[in-house]
């Protein structure tokens, strides 16, 4: 029971539910989500197997299709103009925004087991997600644990932790990713964290699997298929718990 519960305090410490929306809010910010002119762009293509997308609502530059982010002090772009519920919600919140963006992955698509803020500037910020359109073949690892973040509710990430995150079978999943820098407002807002629900404990990693999993890829290596020998590998982050790595400096 001890082992469980530091378990359960540990995952909540990577990922939590925070505050519950109004199921009519969430609605219609997920149509303006799929019917806004979103200007998508691929980025961070060697942490994705293709299929990610974002698009920016506030960043340094205004510009829509500025997606790498960064230090700033975040302000509206165009396309936040064609979505009055989301720029309303984000006021609402009052929160100090670095970085708020669209992101969408297709079926079939991972983004890569990665961490986020190293090459940030070392201040206390936060990642928030909101899922808007999502199903239950996509879901998140951190921690060695997969877990779905439903809708309905603002989720909480702590994106140091190495994580990544999949959609097996679609549709697309859609979440309003906002990066907040700590403060006041972020400290209520975060105050009220909830167990992630429904969480799963991937199994451990044994030796037979992983050295199975290295001669298959070493296998298809042999014959040519590099990108496919590196994808079996990455794709095990999704299918058993690796042991958490320290960050390299």
């Amino acid at each position: 029971m001890e082992d469980e519960a530091r378990a359960s305090h540990a995952l909540t410490g990577q990922v939590a539910q925070l505050e519950r929306l109004d199921a009519s809010l969430v609605e219609r910010l997920r149509h303006e989500a799929l019917t806004a002119p979103a200007p998508w762009k691929a980025e961070y293509g060697d942490y994705q197997s293709g299929g990610w997308w974002t698009t920016s609502l506030m960043n340094a530059t205004g510009d829509a299709a500025d997606v790498r982010i960064g230090d700033c002090t975040a302000r509206p772009t165009a396309l936040l103009e064609h979505m009055p519920v989301t720029a309303g919600l984000l006021a609402d919140l009052g929160l100090n925004y670095m970085w708020v963006r669209l992101a969408r992955l297709e079926a079939n698509a991972f983004l890569w087991e990665h961490r986020d803020y190293d090459e940030l500037d070392q201040v206390e910020r936060h990642r928030l997600h909101i899922p808007l359109h999502t199903n239950s073949s996509a879901f998140l690892v951190t921690g060695g644990t997969k877990v779905h973040m439903a809708g309905g509710r603002i989720w909480r990430l702590t994106p140091t932790y190495a994580h990544g995150v999949c959609n097996l079978l679609g549709p697309d999943r859609i979440h309003l990713i906002a990066d907040v820098y700590a403060d006041d407002a972020y400290d209520r807002l975060a105050g009220r964290a909830d167990e992630p629900p429904a969480a799963e404990r991937l199994p451990r990693a044994t030796e037979a699997v992983l050295s199975e999993r290295f001669d298959a890829a070493r296998r298809l290596a042999d014959l040519g298929y590099i990108e496919a020998a590196e994808q079996l590998l990455l794709w095990l982050f999704y299918c058993v718990a690796l042991p958490e790595a320290p960050p390299t400096t």
